[in-house]
């Protein structure tokens, strides 16, 4: 089983994420932040992995700390979880659409963390989430699950529904490279050797 426990610790927040990379989508979270939340149980569904989030964090300053940590710390269990990638397709790709809404995600698992991310929101807020925040948690997982990552919204009128297809392409991305590819075996998905 490719699973991870990885707990995270600060003066600004208490972080503790389980994955399961082999799971069913099944999901348990309890942050104090209901949309993200929201878009946590899309990355669960669509790439099929168990996924259990508690935090606790300074939420009576803003939910900036909450949200980058939770990224930060789900990319750390992410890459325990892949151990050495041996036989994994590495890459990963996936188009969503939500209605109006279209977002395209393209994630290498090469041990490079770089972050392209291109979401012109409509409006600043979605209910009373901050959508900047967003940049920020797939900041912090970039850095800490050691990812090549593309982050594309093509197209979109109503800022949820652009977020929404960014979750949901990015669970489907993700889902593509971890799975195992059987023609692969145990070959290590690079010229290098390793990643």
């Amino acid at each position: 089983m490719r699973t991870a426990t990885v707990k995270r610790e600060t003066l600004e927040t208490q972080i503790e994420v389980s994955v399961n990379l082999d799971g069913r989508g099944e999901r348990q979270m309890q942050t104090g932040l209901a949309f993200l939340e929201h878009m946590l149980d899309q990355i669960a569904r669509h790439g099929l992995i168990d996924l259990t989030i508690h935090a606790k964090g300074d939420l009576e300053i803003d939910a900036h700390h909450t949200v980058e940590d939770l990224g930060i710390t789900l990319g750390q269990a992410v890459n325990q979880a892949l151990g050495d990638k041996k036989g994994i397709a590495r890459y990963g790709h996936a188009y969503v659409p939500l209605d109006e809404a279209l977002s395209r995600v393209v994630i290498d698992l090469s041990g490079r963390p770089g972050l392209c991310y291109n979401v012109p929101f409509t409006r600043a807020t979605v209910g009373d989430f901050d959508v900047d925040l967003f940049h920020e948690f797939f900041q912090g997982f970039t850095n800490h699950a050691l990812v090549t990552l593309h982050i594309d919204n093509l197209r979109g009128e109503n800022a949820h529904h652009q977020i929404e297809t960014v979750f949901k392409a990015f669970g489907r991305a993700l889902r593509m490279a971890i799975t195992p590819d059987p023609r692969m075996g145990e070959q290590m998905p690079s010229t290098k050797g390793s990643l």
